[in-house]
């Protein structure tokens, strides 16, 4: 992301610390072009507060246009001395960065699934989005998340924030490009959900709002028949409220579910 935006969310992390309680427990991670995890799950107290006062020291980018002029940009051929005029003007673009997102997402659902079966199990990415240059597939790590109760919640930041071009981004994935914000892709087949967030204040606010949600949510389960397949078994809920067309709020109920899962083997 752009150092201005690192730098905004930096100034956000007391913010971030205070909602959560003594009780949750908290792994974090970076990625860029790869995936580092920075401190193993352990009650939010003091060592988070200091994991993240270490993560202030990251810089973003600060990539600019491509310098077609002047004596920074490229030369075109030199000889005995002297350059030679080219008919095509060189132009200097900066190599396309990797944003290995699904590799971070993987790596952070893989280190949930060992953690107690009773605990909810969340996500929480602040991102812009961007995807490019994962090993892993958005589809691999759904399976993960979904066979695991995974659910993830996100902050878009930066493009992922601005209305229009945002949804622009998450039409589609293009292949050599990546995602332009894959972030309600995740959101969305897990049951969480993506605040879209460009001032700091916002950013502070989504915090309480997301970790209240997932502390707060409530667990439907029901008995299904035992077969060997371990195929995706697809899911709707419904809510059935009395009163609620003479409501004049809409939607009367917001239901946030995720579209389906994966079974586990019996056993676990």
């Amino acid at each position: 992301m752009p150092d201005a935006a690192v730098q905004k969310v930096n100034q956000t992390f007391p913010a971030l610390t205070g909602a959560f309680s003594q009780f949750d427990q908290v792994s974090l991670y970076t990625y860029s072009s790869a995936v580092s995890r920075l401190s193993d799950f352990s009650a939010a107290t003091q060592q988070l507060t200091a994991t993240l006062n270490q993560l202030k020291r990251i810089r973003g980018s600060n990539n600019g246009p491509p310098v077609v002029s002047g004596p920074l940009a490229p030369q075109g051929p030199i000889v005995n001395g002297k350059p030679i005029d080219s008919p095509v003007q060189p132009v200097n673009t900066p190599p396309r960065e990797a944003h290995v997102l699904n590799d971070a997402v993987l790596r952070a659902a893989l280190d949930l699934s060992k953690q107690e079966r009773t605990r909810r199990k969340i996500v929480f990415i602040i991102s812009d989005g961007r995807e490019y240059g994962s090993n892993a597939s958005y589809k691999d790590v759904l399976k993960v998340l979904l066979s695991n109760n995974v659910t993830v919640y996100a902050i878009g930041v930066e493009g992922a924030a601005v209305p229009g071009y945002g949804k622009l981004q998450r039409i589609t994935h293009l292949p050599r490009i990546g995602y332009g914000d894959i972030l309600p892709k995740y959101a969305n087949a897990t049951g969480g959900e993506v605040f879209n967030e460009l001032s700091r204040k916002d950013i502070d606010d989504a915090y309480a709002r997301i970790i209240g949600e997932a502390r707060n949510q409530y667990t439907l389960g029901y008995s299904t028949r035992l077969t060997p397949s371990q195929k995706y078994r697809q899911l709707e809920v419904l809510v059935r409220r009395p009163g609620c067309k003479g409501s004049s709020a809409r939607p009367c109920v917001s239901v946030y579910a995720k579209d389906g899962y994966y079974p586990l083997p019996p056993g676990r």
